[in-house]
């Protein structure tokens, strides 16, 4: 089973494609996309919205994170971290887990990028 999206600025070019595949193929329609793959969609007359709020609410909920505030900046000014680090060790299993979502957030949220790249430089030990 392969799901596919349809977009067209036109719903009659989609409904042609549709019948086109129907008569070839065993199909299931449905209807407007609302969630898909950790994104939520909604769907207005004149624009798309793509959100994934829910997705980044559940990274911060496996990293403990849940309850903390948001804030402007990201990430702490001239932190420097090093692989020489005297605090405890970290679950790797867990770390790399979370690493992984931010890569699949960055697509969505571009000010996240120099973050997410800085502390994938400690997947191999962290």
């Amino acid at each position: 089973m392969d799901d596919l999206i349809l977009t067209s600025m036109r719903t009659e070019d989609i409904n042609s494609f549709k019948r086109e595949m129907v008569a070839r193929f065993l199909l299931s329609d449905l209807d407007a996309l609302s969630y898909y793959l950790g994104i939520e969609v909604r769907q207005g007359k004149e624009e798309l919205m793509l959100d994934q709020s829910a997705y980044a609410s559940k990274l911060l909920e496996r990293g403990g994170m849940a309850e903390c505030k948001p804030c402007v900046t990201l990430m702490e000014e001239r932190l420097k971290l090093t692989k020489a680090s005297t605090t405890a060790k970290v679950d790797a299993t867990l770390y790399r887990s979370i690493i992984d979502g931010l890569r699949y957030l960055v697509h969505m949220r571009s000010d996240i990028a120099f973050v997410m790249g800085y502390v994938s430089h400690f997947m191999e030990d962290p």
